[in-house]
């Protein structure tokens, strides 16, 4: 779980085990696996017209990107607890909304950075409009968050949870 707050990221032991093993991955083996690949495209001839030289070139940078963006998260990351199970939105909580009080359109999220966002549920950033809006707030609670063009949309907070990776 992310909070970021004066350029510090809180991260419980779990994620920042998880984004620790990523840069390990990505700073050693996957170097030497797209150095390999950008070898044997080169090894094919004339650099202007080969797409398998180019792809791995850009493949290379996208993957030196992500390690200068783990690289500077986790210099300024602090280990922290799992927020506490107490009704409380906070991030790394897993919260359900409905919109306008209507309980039969709700949404389900994690509230948490896009670090540890996750193919099994949708994230919303803590600094996102609808974050913003529904943080500090206990189940229960009704809520408020400016919409892209101005306006603003109410929600009642129907549950909070820590989050718990499968």
């Amino acid at each position: 779980m992310t909070q970021t707050s004066d350029n510090v990221t809180w991260l419980t032991q779990e994620a920042y085990d998880k984004l620790k093993e990523e840069l390990e991955y990505l700073s050693g083996p996957a170097r030497t696996e797209i150095a390999a690949k950008i070898a044997a495209a080169r090894e094919e001839g004339d650099l202007r017209e080969n797409g398998g030289y180019h792809a791995a070139k850009e493949e290379q940078g996208k993957q030196e990107l992500r390690v200068r963006q783990l690289t500077q998260l986790l210099e300024h990351a602090r280990v922290g607890e799992a927020p506490a199970d107490d009704g409380v939105v906070e991030p790394g909580m897993v919260v359900t909304i409905a919109f306008d009080g209507d309980e039969d359109d709700t949404l389900t999220f994690l509230l948490a950075s896009r670090e540890y966002a996750s193919a099994d549920i949708e994230t919303y950033s803590p600094q996102s409009p609808l974050g913003t809006g529904v943080n500090g707030k206990r189940v229960g609670d009704d809520a408020q968050y400016e919409l892209p063009n101005g306006k603003f949309a109410s929600v009642k907070i129907l549950a909070a949870k820590p989050y718990a990776a499968a």
